[in-house]
């Protein structure tokens, strides 16, 4: 292979080398860019989450439903519905009109709360409180992501890098600005995984520091604080949406499957079997707290009498060994069982539905607000009339070369089998490839903000590689063309930002967005 020439001066050591050495060589100087980093980047994140998020002052695609159905949820304890026209009452400021009937709504509460919460701060008449709460998720998502590829790699560099893409990253951005459930759903998603690899941290050091030699049974671990935050944290997730129920799945395969590889390391003699036994304690950890937290999230609905469903089973409660279960309990079972039938059996024609094998081309993206004024109308003050539009296209760059890292990471995990590698695949496989199995469902290309975080991850293991010049590429070639890739990206998100935002700006500036004839 011939060497790409450099981009940058060839010296013994690049500058950017002797850049990074000098920041790291002081010890305070590392200290103050080991919180300054973090801070800078989520700060950014924050901007571009928040600059301009209350406008539209509309209830912009399926806001119309999480707004108000979090509003009444948070007053009443359970989502009332809501008489005819009650977009436009609600968004003049007439917000306490609901009817206290119980709504059926098909998520379960958790991320209606968050929503109501920032609500209830700030204004139910504030179109900025709708979405205070997914700025403030999506920004904390943003500081995860640095948190995790830092526990994965120790490296500084290589956090601000993964959790710099994701705060430029479009799905992050748009999710985090309009009062839809994703973007809580995709925190706790970041979190789990972050617990879990905090986990396995200390399990590799208790490891280590075991005396070496042959024995036929290991030691059964009871004492693992991150494992139950994981369980707790994904029981948040599945709290916000089921789909959190795969990361609680995938979880539970990799913990199995990585303890299961310790004790053969270890010279376990009975090492499947051993692993089987310390994988029901690793349940017991996990799942039921996951259970509890789920179950909480429903108090509103259980100790109120209004919800959907609530009384649905009263005269007529289960007999036999089921008898046992409270009737609230059997109301609620029977309410889950109606939302599992609705979810399976969802395939309403949509404009914008993308099914998942889509996904990783961006074929369909969903536009969530379109609107155009002329000149002198609602402050237009461009001659050519202004277009504001609100789409999850993301950084194409960002997008399909985070898949093309994925893809580079899965085949570096075959050849190297590096755990590290494969819980970022665990991450990912759980928030993708689970949609595939419901080929003719309703389903939207915006639900992949949940995927994001484990792109940005392998795109930047990816990139690492590349800067330490792979193959006769010099380590020197291979940094520049990480800054140039970098850099591009950047470009590409300013270049994009006024499309994820609803900015006003000329039509013809708009079409040029449109790269593909499906992203209109």
């Amino acid at each position: 292979m011939t060497a790409v020439p450099s981009l940058i001066p060839s010296e013994e050591r690049t500058r950017l080398d002797r850049w990074r050495d000098s920041l790291l060589a002081d010890p305070r100087r590392g200290r103050l860019w080991r919180w300054l980093a973090p801070t800078l980047i989520t700060v950014f994140a924050f901007v571009l989450r928040m600059v301009n998020v209350g406008d539209p002052h509309q209830l912009i695609f399926d806001e119309t439903y999480y707004v108000k159905d979090s509003w009444s949820q948070w007053i009443l304890g359970f989502p009332s519905e809501w008489p005819g026209g009650a977009d436009e009452r609600f968004v003049a400021g007439d917000t306490n009109f609901f009817t206290g009937v119980g709504s059926y709504v098909v998520h379960p509460p958790l991320g209606r709360f968050f929503i109501g919460a920032g609500m209830a701060l700030f204004g139910s008449d504030s179109s900025t409180a709708w979405r205070i709460a997914a700025v403030v998720f999506g920004t904390a998502t943003v500081l995860l992501v640095y948190l995790f590829a830092k526990t994965l790699t120790g490296s500084l560099v290589f956090a601000s890098v993964a959790s710099g893409l994701m705060a430029i990253d479009g799905l992050g951005i748009v999710l985090s600005r309009v009062a839809l459930l994703d973007v809580f759903l995709t925190f706790f998603i970041v979190l789990a995984l972050w617990f879990v690899a905090l986990d396995r941290r200390a399990a590799l050091a208790r490891w280590a520091a075991r005396a070496p030699g042959e024995s036929t049974w290991g030691p059964v671990f009871w004492n693992r604080p991150w494992l139950l935050a994981a369980g707790i944290a994904a029981g948040a997730a599945t709290a916000v949406k089921w789909s959190g129920l795969y990361v609680l799945a995938g979880i539970g395969i990799y913990v199995v499957i990585t303890d299961a590889l310790a004790r053969r390391r270890a010279g376990i003699a009975q090492w499947p079997v051993d692993a089987v036994r310390q994988g029901l304690v690793s349940f017991v950890l996990i799942v039921p707290v996951a259970v509890v937290v789920y179950l909480a999230s429903w108090a509103g609905w259980l100790f109120t009498d209004g919800g959907y469903s609530r009384h649905a089973l009263d005269a007529s409660p289960a007999t036999g060994f089921w008898a046992w279960v409270p009737l609230p309990l059997q109301n609620l079972w029977a309410y889950h069982q109606s939302m599992y039938a609705f979810h399976v059996g969802l395939s309403t024609p949509h404009s914008y539905a993308s099914p998942a094998w889509q996904w990783p081309l961006m074929i369909r993206p969903t536009s969530m607000y379109w609107h155009q004024d002329d000149f002198g109308v609602n402050g237009c003050q461009l001659p050519s009339g202004c277009t504001e539009a609100i789409s999850s296209i993301d950084n194409p760059l960002l997008w399909w070369a985070g898949i093309a890292a994925s893809i580079y990471l899965l085949v570096r995990f075959v050849l190297v089998r590096d755990g590290r590698y494969a819980l970022v695949l665990t991450g990912l496989a759980a928030t993708y490839v689970p949609w595939l199995l419901y080929p003719e469902r309703t389903i939207f290309q915006f639900y992949t903000v949940a995927m994001a975080p484990f792109l940005v991850l392998a795109l930047a293991f990816a990139l690492r590689d590349l800067a330490r010049g792979p193959g006769s590429m010099t380590r020197a070639s291979g940094q520049a063309w990480v800054v140039v890739f970098l850099a591009v990206c950047v470009l590409l998100s300013a270049f994009w930002y006024p499309v994820w935002t609803g900015l006003p700006v000329p039509y013809e500036f708009w079409r040029l967005h449109n790269w593909l004839p499906t992203w209109i």
